[in-house]
Parts: C-alpha cells; structure tokens; sequence
C-alpha cells in the first residue's frame, strides 16, 4: 500500500500570526499543491511568528512527530532584523540544499531586483525536506513552478513516500532505470 505523504505548509509571520493581516502565503502553497500533487496526501497547515526558536521547534515538531515528507514555509526569508526562517532551517537540517535557493532566486530575478535580497533556501531533517520561500504569493508559485519538479526525487532519495505530479502541470524529474 502506498505511504500517505503529509505536507506541511507553515507561515511565518509575526503580523499574520497576531491576526493583524490575513495570511495569503500559506493558502497560495496549498493551491498550488492541490494543482499539482496527484498522490494521495494531507495537508498541514500553521501561522507562526518570526520567531527563530519557535520555527524550529515547530519544524522538528511536524517532521519527527506529525510524519512530514516535505514542509514549505513562507516568510522570514529576507534581510530584516526579525527574517530568521533560513537560519531556523539550517539549524534543524542535517544537510542543506543550497541549488534550491539560487535556482529560486534566479527565476525571481528575471521578475524583480530585490530578489537578490531572499534568502530562500532548502535542507533535509531525516526523511524531509524542508522548502523556504519568500512570502508573496505570485512568489510562492514562480518559485514552486522553478524547483517543484525535483522535489519527489529528492524526497524518494531520503526514504520518503513517492510522489507524484500532474504531468501537464509539473513533470517529476525521476532518472530512468537502466
């Protein structure tokens, strides 16, 4: 029987979580991920704030205790005082993804001159990856849409469920069996 995958997508947002604006971050991954993902799967989904020790605990939380596959935050990415998502991620993560994050900022520049400014990143905490992204929406999915297709292979590397994807939305990248 096929492994269910649970995904996480989590905010991270001081105002967002305070309830001072709506969060528009987690729900743009969370359609982007019913367009795309065609595997059986659960959401999970969270508004934090920037808080570095809370996103931890929040990441080790949702991989070693809910069963993550894969967890997409939003937020915390940039260069401000409070942005600390990148360093949370790093901390927990046994290996980092670094193609990840320069490929996102690659297509983000094409689109804005401050992407140079993101720090969006990636790493791998036992059997899951874990995605950072800027927190606009329109961002969310060029980002998405930039690294997506490797993302089921990475998460079959480290012992994860398989996934899979609409093929005439996102082709999963899988090396071919010799």
């Amino acid at each position: 029987m096929e492994q269910r995958a649970v995904i996480g997508m989590l905010t991270v947002s001081d105002r967002a979580s305070r309830g001072e604006y709506e969060d528009r971050g987690g729900p743009a991954i969370q359609a982007y991920l019913d367009e795309v993902v065609t595997s059986d799967w659960e959401p999970l989904a969270g508004v934090i704030s920037d808080d570095r020790e809370v996103i931890e605990e929040t990441l080790i939380e949702w991989i070693d205790r809910r069963g993550c596959c894969l967890v997409i935050t939003t937020g915390g990415t940039g260069p401000a005082p409070r942005d600390v998502t990148p360093e949370a991620t790093e901390a927990v993560s046994e290996k980092m993804m670094p193609g990840f994050g320069e490929l996102m900022r690659k297509v983000s520049l094409e689109k804005v001159p401050t992407a140079i400014l993101s720090r969006q990143t990636a790493g791998i905490r036992g059997k899951a990856l874990i995605v950072n992204l800027p927190g606009s929406p329109k961002a969310i999915r060029e980002c998405l849409d930039a690294v997506f297709a490797a993302i089921p292979y990475c998460v079959d590397l480290i012992g994860g469920p398989y996934l899979t994807t609409d093929p005439e939305r996102i082709v999963a990248f899988r090396p071919k069996a010799k």
